[in-house]
C-alpha cells in the first residue's frame, strides 16, 4: 500500500511509537526495525524482522487464507515463488522489475523476501478492521492500512519486502529498476515508478493518509 503491512509484515504490533524512519546516507540506513519497531504482520503470522507473533484475527472464522494473499509464518518466499498468489498476482511489470533487481542483489549477497504482495479485498478489509481496533480510530489506522479501494496491494501494484539487508540494497539501487519506496513510514513498501530509472524516485508521502489514491 501502503498498508500497515505485508504478510508477516502485516498487522503486527508496533512496538513503540509506530513510525518507521528510513535514512540512507554515507552508507547508513535506519529503518523502523532499527528503532525497535516493526510493521504489523499478516493474520496468524510472525514478523520477518523479529519473529514475534502477530496479533490474532479478531474473528478466526473470517481469517483470510493463502488464496487471499496471506503468507504463512513459516514461509520465506522470494519474488520467484509463482505458486503463491501473493507473488503470482502482482502486476507483471512490477514482478519483472523485482526479479531483475533480486537477481542482481543476489550477486551482492543479498536475498529478497516477500512479506506481502497482492491481497484480496477480503484480506485488505480484515487488515483495516484490525488496524482500527488496534489504533483506536480510522484516522490513525489510515496511516498504516489502506482501504480496499485505495490499496495498491489489492491491485497488485505494491510489494512489501525484507529483510533489512534487502531494504538497504533497494534504498541505494531500487530506482535503477524503477522500484521506489512510496511512504516515509514504510521502508518495506515498494511500487513501480518506471520514470525513476532516469529521473529518480519521487518524493515520498509521510504516510499513506497523504496519498491521493486513498480518497477513492
Amino acid at each position: 500500500m501502503n498498508d500497515t503491512t505485508a504478510p508477516r509484515f502485516l498487522r503486527r504490533r508496533i512496538a513503540a511509537a509506530g513510525i518507521a524512519i528510513g535514512l540512507v546516507g554515507a552508507g547508513v540506513f535506519f529503518t523502523q526495525q532499527a528503532l525497535g519497531e516493526a510493521p504489523p504482520s499478516t493474520p496468524g503470522g510472525t514478523t520477518a524482522a523479529t519473529g514475534e507473533p502477530a496479533l490474532a484475527p479478531t474473528d478466526s472464522t473470517l481469517a483470510p487464507s493463502e488464496a487471499d494473499g496471506v503468507i504463512r509464518d513459516d514461509a520465506r518466499p522470494s519474488v520467484f515463488d509463482d505458486h503463491l498468489p501473493a507473488v503470482s498476482k502482482l502486476d507483471p511489470a512490477l514482478l519483472e522489475a523485482l526479479r531483475r533487481a533480486a537477481t542482481d542483489a543476489r550477486g551482492d549477497g543479498v536475498e529478497f523476501e516477500v512479506n506481502g504482495g497482492w491481497r484480496s479485498t477480503a484480506l485488505q478489509e480484515k487488515l483495516l478492521a484490525d488496524a482500527v481496533a488496534q489504533y483506536g480510530s480510522m484516522e490513525e489506522a489510515a496511516r498504516w492500512v489502506a482501504s480496499p479501494t485505495g490499496s495498491a496491494h489489492v491491485s497488485g501494484e505494491a510489494v512489501d519486502l525484507g529483510p533489512l539487508s534487502a531494504l538497504d540494497w533497494l534504498a541505494q539501487h531500487g530506482a535503477d529498476y524503477g522500484l521506489c519506496q512510496i511512504y516515509a513510514n514504510e521502508s518495506w513498501h515498494y511500487e513501480l515508478r518506471p520514470e525513476a530509472v532516469d529521473g529518480g524516485c519521487p518524493a515520498m508521502y509521510a504516510d499513506s493518509s497523504e496519498d491521493p489514491r486513498m480518497s477513492r
